[in-house]
């Protein structure tokens, strides 16, 4: 697996590395993002999903479980770059519990999703109404396991009034080796190079 070769990962991050977000992020995202911004943390685990032609996402999880740092990468080159936080995350028991959970009102999947009172603009499918979830496969390897999540998910974003910042909101179904789903909804926020730093 291509996350074992360490000069394929961006900015320095690697198991072990520590991500500092800079001290400017916190005041600049107060009362414009419902993020909480992490102290220092160490990455623990590192996940990839291959997206096909030379396109990947890389998932670094520090150590604090809340959160994970996402890059897209387009070959050695890094991309879009954005902090994620879990908000929730829901054991799924059956499928009946599951539409419940998905298939609120208003429905995951249509053009616009509302949480907490702000509106985000679905970013994957074209379809006027409820679009398919999208199906993605992530390898994991930490420390202690290498691992595979099933995942079906639906991204939504919008703009915070910020240049080139947007939260986006990812809802998924994951599923793990073992079967067991859990219903995970993340806020993540557009982070640029300057916002942090590995050592």
């Amino acid at each position: 697996m291509s996350l074992l070769h360490q000069a394929s990962l961006p900015f320095g991050l690697r198991s072990g590395s520590n991500f500092t977000p800079a001290h400017s992020l916190k005041p600049l995202l107060d009362g414009i993002s419902e993020l909480q911004v992490p102290g220092p943390e160490a990455v623990w685990a590192i996940g990839e999903v291959d997206l096909g032609q030379s396109v990947r996402l890389l998932r670094f999880y520090l150590d604090n479980e809340d959160y994970w740092l996402q890059v897209l990468m387009n070959g050695a080159v890094p991309g879009d770059i954005v902090l994620f936080g879990y908000h929730s995350a829901v054991p799924v028991h059956d499928q009946a519990h599951l539409q419940r959970l998905t298939g609120s009102v208003p429905k995951a999947g249509m053009p616009i999703f509302e949480h907490e009172g702000s509106l985000y603009s679905r970013q994957w499918g074209r379809e006027a109404g409820l679009a398919e979830w999208v199906a993605l496969c992530e390898a994991v390897t930490s420390p202690e396991a290498r691992y595979r999540i099933q995942h079906r998910s639906m991204l939504y974003a919008r703009d915070t009034g910020l240049p080139g910042r947007r939260e986006f909101l990812l809802l998924s179904v994951e599923e793990d080796e073992h079967g067991a789903l859990t219903y995970t909804t993340s806020l993540g926020i557009t982070l640029f190079p300057t916002d942090f730093h590995v050592t």
